[in-house]
Parts: C-alpha cells; structure tokens; sequence
C-alpha cells in the first residue's frame, strides 16, 4: 500500500533537481538511508504552508532532507546536524551555492547544537534516533513558534514493529504507561516511536497525524 502511495506521489509531486537527483545516486551507491523523495516532497509542502523562514533539522546525512525543505523557502536558515563529519562535509559540497537560503553545519550532537539557537524555529524534523525523539521534542518544544510543525521520519515501518507500536499506543492501554517521561530511555526504535506519539499527542499544545509516506511521517502543529 505505502509503495503505491509512493508511487502517487511521485507521479504528481514536484521531481527531483540536478542537484537532488546526484544526491539519490548517491545514496543508492553507498547504502546510506534517506527520508526518501516522497517524505522530501512531503518536507517542502510543509515548508511552503508554514512560511517557513527557520529550520533546525535533529540529523542531517548528507543534506538530502535539508535540499527538499530548502525548496520550499524563498529566504532564510536551515541547521543541519550530523555525527559524521564525512557525511556533513558532503553535505557542504552539495548544497554549496545551492538554493534561496542560508545553511549552517553542525557537527556532534544534535541535542547540544539546539542549545545554541534561540528559534522560533518554524519547522523541526526528527531523523536521528527514534530512542531521541521524545527528548528531542521537549528540548525544542519552547523554540518552536505557534503554527510551527514538527515532522518526525520513520515511525509507522522499516525497524519500527508497526504491531508493536499500534499495541503500545492502543486506545485501550493505560495512557500512562505509555505517556512516558520525555528523559524515558527505550532500547529498541518501536519504543522510541511509541514514546514520541504517546508524548506528542497528550501534549494538548500539539495537533498531531500520521502520513503513510516512506516509512511513516508524524506531522505535528503546535496550536498554542
């Protein structure tokens, strides 16, 4: 089903640039996992609907995701975060001179380098660890603006346990259990998904739904 909606999107969303395009390759040569072109596609709608002027991205490879939410904007900053230092110096080399918009690099930890932006951010995407991502959000929750979304990718397939998942967030379950302190550490990326949901959609702050694009995307708009 998510590969025919895949195939949907491709056939009426915007199609990659030169510049994208030797990204893909690039990725498919050397294995290296990406949002993948419909959740791109996805990034720069969202990044059109929310005007979107500050970006801080929490996992960056080589800039893919950044290029698509780069599309969508006509001025302004994304921040890409990356580990690798390799990866982030490809990220450089292809988004050099690239695009209407200022990027800025920052090599470790993610968690740390948001500590170093005021925001408001206007949109924010999760692709590091899924274990991360309820943290992640409750570090950045105050720098987002209201209106602002939130996207976190790969939470419905690939390493995510969709039976499991569905399971810990089952509207029969106690919300509590699920509902876990966002500094709650999971050892497995179905419990990092499930913490980040449960997180996110008892925040009464956040509207939240579930894309079927690529291997899942959660987009959340904080409302107050």
């Amino acid at each position: 089903m998510m590969q025919a909606i895949d195939a949907l999107l491709e056939a009426v969303g915007p199609t990659h640039d030169d510049r994208q395009s030797a990204m893909l390759e690039h990725a498919v040569a050397e294995g290296f996992p990406t949002v993948g072109p419909g959740a791109g596609r996805v990034l720069r709608l969202l990044a059109r609907l929310a005007d979107a002027r500050e970006v801080f991205e929490f996992g960056s490879g080589f800039g893919y995701s950044a290029s698509w939410l780069a599309r969508g904007m006509s001025d302004g900053r994304i921040v890409l975060t990356e580990y690798d230092e390799d990866e982030l110096a490809l990220a450089r080399e292809f988004l050099d001179n690239a695009y209407d918009v200022t990027f800025a690099f920052e090599s470790g930890d993610a968690m740390a380098a948001v500590e170093r932006y005021d925001g408001p951010f206007d949109v924010v995407l999760l692709d590091h660890e899924a274990a991360r991502y309820a943290p992640a959000l409750a570090r950045v929750r105050s720098k987002l603006r209201p209106g602002g979304v939130v996207v976190a990718d790969n939470v419905a397939s690939g390493p995510v346990d969709t039976e499991a998942l569905v399971a810990m967030l089952g509207a029969e379950s106690d919300p509590e259990t699920h509902r876990r302190e966002a500094s709650w550490d999971v050892d497995t990326t179905t419990e990092g998904a499930a913490a980040y949901l449960g997180l996110v959609r008892a925040d009464p702050g956040f509207e939240t739904t579930l894309l079927p694009v690529e291997e899942g995307l959660a987009v959340s708009v904080r409302v107050e």
